[in-house]
């Protein structure tokens, strides 16, 4: 067999992966920047979505260096593209910042890394240092921000004061980078100093960006567009291009042709099915999108399925905004987990402090960050996008688990949650259904006119603790039709338990127990256990439950 080159876990230096790894080629990005007329432009996506591999490979094929990079091109896409392109390469200065590792608890602290980065990037450019083509005042500006001396003013116009030295110098304007632009503030949002990181941040960018003579063009990433309001005021010439958009959708995360490229060259082709089902599911403009961090792990651990992305963060933002969540988020959750669709309009443009009020922001959010896909999107009257939205796959249910498992501990006690999942294995309807009586009474309004979606969620959130026990399954096909809840056994002992739910509206009337009943003679007759029993678990318990508004019945058989 021959020796396959290996994927780049974790590597985002582009000139390493081309020399020793296996690389999707997305040097069309040059092709679309220099094609657009917008001096700034930024690209929102998710993390671990190709954004900082995608800036370096843009560094890499624009910088000047001593060292000669167009090797790292010539087999590449762009450079089928013709001398129109061509000889962009390696022709300009360029100013690369990235602020992903900007992560602090006190704004002293993000400030001190801010300050060694723009350092950093000063030193890189050490032509400056003894330049005769840049004035006596910048080349003492440069001295005192590389001896680390310079004041919080001459940091906030040092990104400036760097082009201008870098174009004057060079007689070409530099391309300017800057990567996860918007770390210091979601910091600062999580740890208490947002209004520090946005006064400086705003201050710093707006010095740079705005009508900037001495830019080629400005190129930025970020997990979210922060509002204009916040950060990019008075800068009326930036593009911004987010997961709704159509331009440049295919250039951020794997598209289908290329995953299955990659499992052609590994020679894992009868494991795209797995891989579409717990990595694809993503929709960027009109591009359907894997996500690359997950596709590659997989890859790289033997194609062991499993949420390789959930464990790139703790989800911090996330748990801050959920702790706030009114009724109709966490509706919302619940109806996700069913695997509903949500309709929601969604603002594409954040202001932190604002997402912990409607829920139209809160989804949104999610949105942008990678735990929701838009699977129909409109503009509304005002602009506005309306969107219908869902939950892209397996890898991101299991967050969805985790979150809502984490609030409704919160809001009813741990103990609640665990004597649920006690209860559904030691096959007790007596006790599932106080517990369920329970959690109804405390979460649930009187007027609510739930739909059987949001049980069905509701139920697969509040069995979340089973996960360690047992692999929870939802509307999967087995027998003759297709079941609501599975949970199969990951170890001999336990039961195999099949949930069937029923949902009345609060005015019906309706016998509720026959209602519950009715669900659990649906198991019997569409025959919902050949999954279970094909897998040779014979003791298998079946509950038919039943929900109107506050109310709840048992059956089980």
């Amino acid at each position: 067999m021959t020796k396959k080159l290996p994927l780049p876990v974790g590597n985002t230096n582009y000139k390493e992966i081309c020399r020793e790894s296996y690389y999707i080629d997305k040097t069309l990005l040059v092709k679309e920047l220099l094609d657009e007329k917008n001096k700034i432009i930024l690209f929102t996506r998710p993390r671990r979505f190709g954004k900082t591999l995608n800036m370096d490979m843009l560094r890499t094929f624009f910088e000047k260096t001593a060292e000669a990079t167009s090797e790292y091109f010539t087999d590449k896409k762009i450079w089928q593209q013709g001398e129109e392109y061509i000889n962009h390469q390696g022709k300009y200065p360029v100013i690369y910042l990235s602020l992903k590792d900007i992560k602090a608890r006190k704004w002293k602290t993000a400030y001190e890394l801010l300050k060694y980065i723009i350092k950093t990037e000063y030193d890189r450019h050490q032509e400056l240092k003894n330049s005769t083509e840049i004035s006596q005042t910048d080349v003492a500006l440069f001295y005192r921000i590389t001896k680390d001396v310079a004041t919080e003013a001459e940091y906030v116009f040092s990104l400036q004061a760097l082009s201008r030295m870098l174009h004057k110098h060079h007689k070409q304007a530099p391309v300017i980078i800057i990567d996860e632009y918007d770390t210091p503030i979601q910091e600062g949002f999580v740890n208490g100093y947002y209004d520090e990181a946005i006064e400086f941040i705003r201050n710093f960018f707006s010095a740079a960006l705005k009508d900037n003579p001495h830019a080629k063009q400005i190129i930025m990433t970020g997990i979210l567009r922060v509002a204009k309001e916040s950060i990019f005021s008075g800068l009326n010439n930036i593009r911004v291009c987010s997961v709704l958009d159509k331009k440049f959708s295919e250039y951020f995360g794997f598209t289908t042709s290329e995953v299955q490229q990659m499992a052609e060259y590994y020679e894992h082709t009868d494991k795209l099915a797995e891989v579409q089902a717990w990595y694809d599911g993503y929709k960027f403009g009109e591009t359907e999108i894997f996500n690359p961090w997950s596709v590659i792990n997989y890859f790289s651990n033997d194609c062991q399925a499993m949420p390789y992305w959930v464990q790139t963060s703790a989800n911090t933002i996330i748990q801050e905004i959920l702790k706030t969540y009114n009724d109709d988020t966490y509706k919302n959750l619940h109806a996700l987990l069913g695997e509903a669709e949500v309709r929601s309009v969604v603002k594409t443009n954040i202001i932190y402090p604002k997402l912990k009020e409607p829920q139209t922001n809160i989804l949104g959010f999610l949105l942008m960050t990678g735990y929701l896909k838009a699977t129909q999107t409109e503009l509304d009257f005002k602009g506005d996008y309306v969107c219908r939205l869902s939950i892209p796959n397996k890898e991101i249910k299991t967050i969805y688990y985790n979150e809502i498992l984490s609030l409704l501990t919160e809001r009813i006690g741990e103990n609640t949650v665990t004597d649920l999942g006690n209860a559904l294995f030691k096959k007790d309807a007596e006790k599932i259904k106080a517990t369920l009586s329970t959690f109804m009474m405390e979460t649930i309004s009187y007027y609510d006119n739930l739909k059987e979606n949001y049980y069905h969620g509701l139920m697969l959130g509040l069995i979340a603790i089973a996960e360690s026990n047992y692999t929870i399954c939802s509307n999967r096909e087995s027998g003759l039709g297709r079941y609501d809840i599975q949970l199969v056994p990951k170890s001999a002992g336990l039961p195999g338990i099949i949930i069937e739910i029923k949902a009345a509206g609060k005015n019906d009337a309706v016998n509720l127990k026959q209602l519950a009943q009715t669900a659990l003679s649906q198991i019997e007759e569409r025959k919902y256990d050949t999954e279970l029993r094909a897998q040779g678990v014979t003791d298998i318990v079946k509950y038919g439950i039943a929900f109107q508004s506050k109310a709840v019945e048992v059956v089980m058989g």
